[in-house]
């Protein structure tokens, strides 16, 4: 969409800005406009966001539906018999979803003819941006409505959309299977690039056992093996997560060098396993709230010998190079509150320091934009 389309017609950027609606005044003291937008842009932003749910779903449409990879695959712009052909809607179905999308700005129509945006390619070309959209669509859409609900109670309310469970990780082998794979795919969507810069660290020392605490899918224990002939792994996690990860293990051939350690760590006060030269967590912490993170630090403390490192991966809000990316982070905090735990949250640098203080953990390293998102800490035992 042009800017010009957000101004009203009366008034032209050489007039003076009005803080006035279609009827009356927004307030007697007009606020700062400090985000550097006519009032008639922000009235457009503010609308964009109320009609949100409308916006979202109109572009998962107009994605699924294959329009917007027509438009990107062709060489030229597409026209309405063509793409009535393509979707088999109706004439009246796919033009109110051409007007919203042209509205939202993922194409473009001019009479006959349709193109894509650079905004519409996005939506369709860009991985990143496709597994936050099956995200958000497939996993959090309807559960979020009980956003209100969890922030007030702390408790994730919109997971009994799905099932009643205390947390999404209890229920998540039963799922439907779409929730279900794009929740894997958003769960191994950032850390996935990040894995390969992180593993040097991890034996730099060449380690002979590591102690993968919130293992998953057993993603970096398979890498772990890869990377390393002689390495054993030992993956920690919820008993429903063990089983995800022997059964995507199983077909490794040096399977034999991963075992497994089912544990619910907020209720199961067993000691961890103890005697390994390495222990790593990825993206594991951020499950969790601030008093249950220094509880668990705690106990891995508790597990490590002196000479014993302790490896955080982290996507941390503060840490990020771009704008898309500290964006996306924050929204992935109200996933945690209406979904996952209805207590955790992606995290600051320093909350970190403070549960490392907390937990009587010491940072000996500190690494920062690992591929792109992720920050590293390097840990061990403060006996002091």
């Amino acid at each position: 969409m042009q800017i010009e389309e957000s101004y009203d017609r009366k008034e032209s950027a050489h007039t003076k800005p009005s803080l006035k609606t279609d009827s009356k005044e927004v307030g007697a003291k007009p606020p700062i406009l400090s985000e550097g937008l006519l009032p008639q842009e922000a009235k457009l932003r503010a609308n964009q966001i109320a009609m949100a749910p409308f916006v979202f779903q109109a572009s998962v449409a107009i994605r699924d539906f294959g329009i917007l990879k027509a438009l990107a695959d062709a060489q030229q712009p597409l026209s309405f018999s063509a793409l009535l052909d393509l979707t088999g809607l109706s004439p009246y179905s796919l033009d109110v979803l051409l007007e919203a999308g042209k509205s939202i700005g993922i194409l473009s129509r001019q009479e006959d003819l349709c193109s894509i945006t650079r905004i519409g390619y996005f939506l369709e070309r860009d991985p990143i941006t496709r597994v936050n959209m099956d995200f958000s669509q497939d996993v959090c859409y309807q559960g979020l409505s009980y956003l209100k609900e969890s922030l007030k109670e702390n408790e994730p309310e919109g997971l009994k959309v799905f099932g009643n469970w205390s947390t999404i990780y209890e229920g998540l082998s039963k799922l439907p299977e779409k929730a279900r794979q794009s929740w894997l795919a958003f769960d191994h969507l950032y850390s996935d690039e990040a894995f390969p810069r992180a593993i040097p660290y991890v034996f730099r020392h060449q380690p002979r056992t590591v102690l993968d605490v919130g293992g998953n899918t057993g993603k970096f224990a398979r890498l772990c093996i890869d990377y390393d002939r002689n390495v054993e792994v030992t993956i920690v996690d919820h008993p429903e997560q063990i089983e995800l990860a022997k059964e995507k293990t199983s077909a490794n051939v040096d399977s034999t060098r991963i075992h497994y350690f089912g544990v619910d760590l907020l209720n199961d006060h067993r000691p961890l396993p103890q005697g390994f030269d390495s222990i790593w967590m990825s993206q594991f912490l951020d499950c969790f709230g601030p008093e249950d993170i220094v509880q668990i630090l705690a106990r891995v403390r508790n597990s490590m010998r002196k000479s014993d490192s302790l490896f955080v991966m982290e996507p941390l809000i503060d840490k990020q190079k771009f704008e898309t990316s500290e964006f996306c982070l924050n929204m992935t905090s109200l996933y945690f509150t209406a979904m996952a735990n209805g207590k955790s949250r992606m995290y600051r640098c320093e909350d970190f320091h403070r549960f490392f203080r907390a937990a009587k953990l010491k940072i000996v390293d500190e690494v920062h934009a690992l591929r792109v998102t992720h920050s590293l800490f390097v840990c061990q035992r403060d006996d002091h």
